[in-house]
């Protein structure tokens, strides 16, 4: 699954459990999401140096204009 796949799957649980619109999801940070699923605090839901860092060589933020 690649992360588009995994964002729109993401957004469609959040419209449909919080009533979320796109674009409050999108400016949502990942703690907020979190907390809203009622996932922080539990395990795995942190994220490790490593897996940030393989997240960001996956999907570089090229925002070049």
């Amino acid at each position: 699954m690649t992360f588009g796949d995994r964002a729109a799957e993401l957004a469609g649980i959040t419209s449909a459990l919080l009533g979320w619109r796109p674009e409050e999801f999108w400016r949502s940070t990942p703690a907020e999401l979190a907390t809203a699923l009622g996932l922080d605090g539990q395990p795995g839901a942190e994220m490790d140096r490593s897996s940030l860092e393989r997240m960001l060589s996956q999907f570089p933020d090229n925002r070049e204009k």
